[in-house]
């Protein structure tokens, strides 16, 4: 049984039945959950019932733009040729580099959380899907991490972009941004996620499949919505 801390349990005695009636609701007693050693995030949770999902179906991996981004820092790096370099160091990306680059990722050497990568340089990199593809830091074009233009790409991969993608279980979880952003920061982001999950997969993210959803902070308890409530 997992055992819970002093600060959880007490936290959890604040909130008497952990279902809300919506998210502004969940959102406020959230923020009344103090943690002041952390800046915590707001994660959303959706419990998938995979028994009602047939094959491929069943598998989503997508990026979404969320308008107020979700606080998290990454690290981006570039692959490009010469031609493009002037580019990468304008976008402000970590890491930057062609040929030198693939030497190194080859090596075993990552030092980024994505990689984006020109299109002419696909070819060569895709010796490297071994290395890459089990991480999930492959470029892909549905990712958008395929691009020439490379400033607006690590501006929204830094800024905008949240990955999403379901685990071997089904579930999906998202960070929408941190405590410390207001209300309707987080409800923009929320709403977004929503009608974009909605959008890419009907087929999964609907109400006969996804009965429940969750909202907590980073180490806190979660409170509980209902997909028709929303």
């Amino acid at each position: 049984m997992k055992r819970r801390s002093k600060r959880y349990k007490k936290l959890k005695e604040q909130i008497k039945d952990n279902k809300v009636k919506n998210f502004e609701a969940a959102i406020s007693e959230i923020k009344k959950m103090q943690n002041p050693k952390l800046l915590e995030s707001i994660d959303v949770s959706f419990k998938v019932n995979l028994k009602k999902i047939k094959g491929s179906e069943n598998s989503l991996r997508t990026v979404i733009e969320l308008p107020n981004g979700n606080g998290k820092k990454i690290k981006v790096a570039v692959l490009c040729d010469d031609n493009k370099m002037p580019d990468a160091k304008k976008s402000g990306a970590d890491v930057i580099g062609s040929d030198d680059l693939i030497k190194k990722i080859s090596s075993g050497e990552i030092q980024f959380d994505r990689l984006v990568c020109t299109p002419n340089m696909m070819p060569k990199i895709a010796k490297l899907g071994k290395i890459l593809g089990p991480k999930g830091l492959m470029p892909n074009p549905k990712l958008g991490t395929v691009s020439d233009n490379i400033v607006e790409t690590v501006n929204k991969l830094k800024n905008k972009f949240t990955e999403i993608k379901n685990d071997k279980d089904g579930n999906i979880g998202v960070s929408i941004g941190r405590k410390t952003f207001e209300d309707k920061k987080l409800l923009e982001n929320f709403k977004i996620l929503f009608d974009n999950l909605k959008k890419e997969k009907p087929t999964m993210f609907n109400s006969e499949i996804i009965k429940n959803i969750y909202i907590s902070s980073t180490i806190g308890p979660s409170l509980k919505l209902n997909f028709k409530d929303i």
